[in-house]
């Protein structure tokens, strides 16, 4: 089974405080394709515009650090078909993780699971979110992490424009995957975590369908 980790992108659609919103029109209506292929014959091609940082979206090294590398470079075994691991944090702002926590997570995708998902598209959604300490990055590095994901408006606090969980993140070559969804959904066992964007040459960000992939029925013990 596939449990979808991604929120919808809609015209319009705020991610985060600042950044462009989408743009979704049509550049080829179906009854201009009629006049074009003929009658009943109908296309339709859609035009997007949008930030980099839209809906669900990955960071690369990039993001952070002009010599790191980009979407293009970005290696598929640490984000596509990894084993992933849920970390229940609800009801933590400040999420601090020590080694206990993550052990056996080497070569994970660690999924830090707050709850905050709940507010997308609300006021509440920008405010006082959860997110994790610089040593919560520290300990991920330690542990040899292959990525990790979050379900909350950033992975660092926005109070702390050093971005410490970014830089050592990225530092490393862990992308991180925010403004997830659904966490609450994911296997008390086994599953595969996948979010993979475009290969873009020269950005650092962009949007991903992240999902998982069980055997097993969905549930909320981890």
């Amino acid at each position: 089974m596939h449990i979808d980790l991604s929120h919808v992108i809609t015209d319009g659609m705020v991610t985060y405080p600042g950044l462009p919103t989408p743009t979704v029109s049509t550049h080829l209506s179906r009854e201009a394709a009629e006049e074009i292929y003929g009658p009943g014959v109908t296309f339709q091609i859609g035009m997007v515009e949008l930030c980099t940082n839209t809906g669900t979206y990955l960071d690369t090294p990039f993001h952070r650090f002009a010599d790191g590398h980009d979407l293009a470079g970005l290696p598929l075994d640490r984000v596509a078909g990894v084993p992933g691991r849920v970390i229940d944090a609800r009801g933590r702002q400040a999420i601090d993780l020590g080694a206990a926590e993550l052990v056996g997570a080497e070569g994970h995708a660690v999924l830090i699971w707050t709850g905050h998902d709940q507010h997308w598209g609300t006021d509440a959604y920008l405010q006082d979110h959860p997110y994790l300490t610089a040593g919560a990055a520290d300990a991920l590095v330690d542990a040899g992490v292959a990525c990790v994901g979050i379900d909350s408006l950033n992975i660092d606090s926005t109070d702390d424009a050093q971005r410490p969980v970014h830089t050592t993140l990225l530092r490393a070559q862990i992308s991180i995957v925010e403004h997830m969804t659904n966490v609450d959904a994911l296997p008390a066992g086994d599953f595969t975590f996948t979010a993979v964007p475009p290969k873009i040459e020269g950005a650092g960000t962009f949007t991903v369908r992240a999902f998982a992939t069980s055997d097993l029925g969905s549930g909320t013990s981890h």
